[in-house]
């Protein structure tokens, strides 16, 4: 275990730096000067004066390897700058957005629990019925419509023509339902399918015919041993596609006017504060990371095997 998370943290260094060398050049080669979009150059006269001033304030006078060797100066001491528009701490902004975002990932992934199991486990025990047809078919609409289409369908649905969700906003665990059951929808009807086959696949193992024949209780032999070897590799396939459902939350929240982390990122996109841009991605690969270590070790506790395989290396 303490190899795992040794090798996680090395992993989440390598990660920094390699997102922060990304970023920063992409920034640099993106289209627009963001001197011009402070100083609102589209709806005001701009001297050549004003901008060599703000240039020299924000550093962009400086060689790109100066540049780059100050801002990762500063962000070793966890400093990510100040928003180009707002002059606030990049740091406070996304800590202030931060809690919105966990909250409706924290939901989306609870309801992505709820259907992906029992989805699955039906799916599994009426193989070739109606469950399964019906689990088969969710899928198929799962990974076939887009998130932001989905999402727009349960609006016209259940806030237009029903009017009994709100569309839009926070502050009431009404407004939560709709952007969390959209955001986790399209991935549990995946990962039903997914759990199904390594149901299907575990209780054909030995060990499982061997209990039949001593007469263990169905439910125990899935419950206690199918289920949690089936459990691991739809573990694994949510950690590989974190970053789809951080993608996938970016969608929803501008969608439903969530004012998270997504909606601020999409915002610093248009306005061209790269200090916000920077900071979101790197606060996102370290998210991505810190969700693979904790995919590793639940292994620990799904499959206790694992264990003592680690100890014997």
């Amino acid at each position: 275990m303490f190899l795992i998370i040794r090798r996680r943290l090395i992993q989440l260094i390598f990660v920094l730096l390699v997102l922060s060398l990304f970023t920063f050049t992409l920034m640099k080669l993106a289209p627009g000067d963001p001197v011009l979009t402070i100083l609102n150059a589209d709806e005001m006269v701009v001297t050549e004066e004003d901008q060599a001033k703000l240039r020299n304030k924000l550093g962009f006078d400086q060689p790109l390897y100066v540049q780059y060797g100050k801002w990762m100066l500063n962000l070793v001491q966890l400093d990510l700058g100040k928003s180009y528009m707002n002059g606030k701490p990049v740091w406070d902004e996304l800590m202030e957005r931060l809690p919105i975002t966990f909250e409706l990932t924290m939901f989306a992934i609870l309801i992505m629990g709820s259907l992906t199991i029992p989805l699955g486990i039906l799916s599994a025990r009426k193989v070739n019925r109606w469950p399964d047809q019906l689990s088969r078919i969710l899928a198929l609409i799962g990974a076939s419509i887009p998130s932001f289409w989905l999402g727009l369908i349960l609006i016209y649905v259940f806030a237009f023509k029903l009017q009994v969700l709100p569309s839009s906003g926070i502050g009431s665990y009404s407004q939560i339902i709709l952007p969390a059951f959209t955001l986790g929808f399209t991935f549990a009807v995946v990962y039903a399918r997914l759990l199904r086959a390594g149901l299907l696949q575990s209780m054909s193992e030995d060990y499982i015919l061997a209990g039949r024949a001593r007469g263990i209780k169905e439910w125990r032999l899935l419950w206690l041993h199918a289920f949690r070897a089936a459990l691991l590799p739809v573990i694994t396939v949510f950690g590989l596609s974190i970053g789809s459902f951080l993608g996938g939350a970016v969608v929803i929240e501008i969608l439903f006017s969530w004012p998270g982390l997504g909606s601020l990122a999409v915002d610093a996109i248009f306005s061209r504060d790269y200090p916000i841009i920077q900071g979101y991605v790197l606060l996102t690969g370290v998210f991505v990371v810190i969700v693979n270590l904790f995919v590793d070790l639940s292994y620990f506790v799904i499959d206790p095997g694992i264990k003592r395989k680690e100890g014997t290396l």
